[in-house]
């Protein structure tokens, strides 16, 4: 099966109000869906931009802009959930902050179907600006998503630099991981595009980063933003030499674009020349994650 996949390269605007954030979005996916896209990947934190359009004590404020952006959730899902309906697309969504009912704070993704069923990941390990300044804590689930578009993981950001969560949605049929991030310098960008070609060797699988761009400095949390979209995979059979499938322009707002050949996945670890995939228990000290299976 072969799957068109859209990665984001999403700038951070000055929004005004929740309609021209409607109205931002919807051009983004009709773009997409106009491209022929089935599957649509919009970065890390890509939601906050919404808190400009609150009050500047809630913009500038990072503990007040979750109470605000989170309580945006259900209009933000219902907007989404239109959209994938429409143009018959999977939406992984920009993550957004949000709290639960005991006041802890989560980088929270949603996955929508074109029928309009909504699933979610959460990021597990969190940054030093996470933990120390934002006050934002890790969740404790791997999920990996099943869909007419194929079965994958979504890996946020800093969760794509440690194996064991790739592999968990490997092992549970992922032959795809999106890596929704949201990175302000070089070197974090960098860091999360080596992760992402890490797990595509190490799992035999598609690896798709998807990221923030450009500059909002009226935000303490989003005000600068790194990196360019890109699709990794081994560099073994059937995939490019050095592993990059399609990679997008630097710091531009775009559409990345790649037709991802599934099947490629299941023969190169089967006929590979080497199988990373199938030789990972014998790592000493190799131990298992477990993700559950979410049918969309």
């Amino acid at each position: 099966m072969i799957v068109r996949i859209a990665a984001a390269q999403y700038p951070v605007d000055t929004i005004a109000s929740w309609e021209a954030y409607r109205d931002k979005l919807s051009l983004w996916v009709d773009e997409a869906a106009g491209g022929g896209a089935r599957l649509l990947v919009f970065p890390e934190y890509g939601s906050m931009e919404l808190a400009r359009t609150f009050a500047q004590e809630v913009w500038e404020d990072l503990q007040r802009s979750i109470d605000f952006v989170g309580g945006l959730r259900n209009k933000i899902d219902a907007l989404h959930a239109e959209l994938a309906e429409r143009h018959n697309v999977y939406i992984v969504a920009a993550s957004l902050p949000e709290r639960d009912d005991d006041g802890v704070a989560h980088n929270v993704v949603r996955v929508v179907s074109p029928k309009g069923r909504v699933a979610e990941q959460r990021k597990l390990i969190m940054t030093r600006f996470e933990r120390e300044q934002w006050r934002v804590s890790g969740g404790d689930r791997v999920n990996v998503f099943e869909t007419e578009a194929g079965t994958f993981g979504v890996a946020i950001c800093y969760d794509i630099e440690f194996p064991l969560i790739a592999r968990a949605m490997s092992e549970a049929g992922a032959a795809m991981i999106f890596a929704p991030s949201c990175t302000d310098t070089p070197h974090g960008y960098y860091r999360v595009r080596v992760g992402a070609q890490a797990r595509a060797l190490e799992n035999q699988c598609f690896v798709v980063q998807s990221p923030t761009v450009g500059e909002a400095p009226w935000s303490p949390a989003v005000n600068v933003n790194v990196g360019a979209a890109g699709v990794y995979g081994p560099p073994d059979l059937g995939f490019p030499d050095d592993g990059v499938v399609a990679r997008g322009v630097m710091n531009e707002p775009m559409w990345l674009y790649a037709d991802l050949d599934l099947t490629a996945v299941t023969r190169v670890r089967l006929e590979g020349k080497v199988f990373n995939d199938r030789h990972w228990a014998e790592q000493p000290g190799a131990r298992p994650l477990k993700a559950t299976v979410v049918a969309l």
